[in-house]
């Protein structure tokens, strides 16, 4: 397999991985608090990245100035995007609103990126985004027509607090392309872990009971969150916005909504809709005409 081809798989290898965090989400709720899981994840994502590190002999930022660099993505791209997403979806944020929110993402980044990266965004890419987001609103059509207008102000905290995911993990993936350009990967992470743990936790001890039942399901949750997403999949985002523009990489996220209501099609035996499957279409063009260079 040649190197260029590879190097194409990867968005779509890590836009899979990344849509089966919600299905993560769904699993671990049943046997864990929201944040509490996160606690555990990201803290077992850094000891195990910690000692692949010393295993290895990953080299370390040498400068402070670089540590904190590192330690504030880590709080954007996961304490403050990972614990916002999912404590509003804990506390009562409908999946489809929240995944419609989601879609904001390629648009905040095409809207910001030529001021913060001095990245142009074409024509053709603007008409590549609104239809990834036209498609995605399509996807999530069954769960969006089941929430009551009057019932968005019962919710309303919870969709301000994923807004606000949604801005940390665009501006995180700014901060990361414009001031962590080099690095390891294994200590980059294991750092960006241990930031966003300790972000996390006192949040989960002050609002949470902090319940977590240890089962055979609750560890095969946790192994995939950790090896799976939380060190697989970014490093393979990390990767990518090295390469590559912010705004043609997080287009592929509009890829998503639709893979999971595929994975909940076949794992929990939801339905897809023509209208969905219309949806998906509209969304792989938005993504096509949105990726090219």
């Amino acid at each position: 397999m040649s190197s260029p081809l590879i190097l194409r798989a990867i968005p779509l290898l890590f836009t899979f991985l990344w849509s089966t965090g919600w299905v993560v989400a769904g699993y671990s709720a049943r046997h864990a608090d929201a944040l509490t899981f996160l606690v555990v994840r990201f803290s077992s994502a850094a000891a195990l990245l910690i000692l692949i590190a010393l295993v290895t002999g990953a080299p370390w930022p040498r400068s402070r100035a670089a540590v904190i660099d590192v330690a504030i993505t880590g709080i954007l791209l996961h304490g403050i995007y990972l614990g916002g997403v999912w404590w509003a979806v804990r506390h009562g944020l409908p999946a489809g609103i929240s995944g419609l929110i989601a879609g904001l993402q390629p648009i905040l980044t095409a809207l910001f990126a030529p001021a913060l990266v001095g990245e142009r965004i074409s024509g053709l890419r603007w008409l590549g985004i609104a239809c990834g987001f036209l498609g995605i609103a399509l996807v999530l059509e069954p769960q969006l027509a089941n929430v009551e207008p009057a019932a968005l102000w019962g919710i309303a905290v919870p969709m301000l607090i994923n807004i606000g995911g949604m801005f940390a993990v665009t501006f995180g993936s700014f901060y990361q392309k414009a001031r962590v350009v080099s690095g390891d990967l294994r200590t980059i992470t294991a750092i960006q872990y241990v930031a966003a743990c300790l972000v996390v936790l006192p949040f989960a001890v002050a609002f949470e009971p902090m319940r977590i039942d240890w089962n055979l399901t609750m560890l095969l949750v946790l192994a995939w969150s950790v090896i799976v997403l939380s060190i697989g999949s970014i490093w393979l985002y990390l990767f990518m916005l090295r390469r590559g523009e912010v705004s043609r990489i997080v287009t592929f996220l509009y890829l998503v909504p639709a893979l999971v209501a595929v994975e909940a099609w076949l794992l929990f035996g939801e339905t897809l809709t023509p209208l969905q499957i219309g949806g998906m279409a509209v969304t792989i063009l938005g993504v096509v005409l949105a990726s090219r260079k």
